[in-house]
């Protein structure tokens, strides 16, 4: 997996088959734009943070 990838908000870990994965949620249009890019960085990407940023963002 990328490094951009292993920051991301979206990357979900699954315990049953030990590996991580993209769980965000795309259209079959956005999908294939996204494949086909030359350019294969993750346009999607949102730095992920702990479970307080969140609350930090409502203060």
């Amino acid at each position: 997996m990328d490094v951009l990838c292993e920051k991301c908000w979206y990357n979900t870990y699954d315990e049953e088959t030990d590996e991580s994965f993209c769980s965000l949620v795309l259209d079959e249009d956005e999908y294939v734009r996204f494949m086909q890019e030359q350019n294969k960085t993750c346009r999607y990407f949102r730095p992920g943070g702990d479970e307080y940023d969140i609350v930090r963002k409502q203060n």
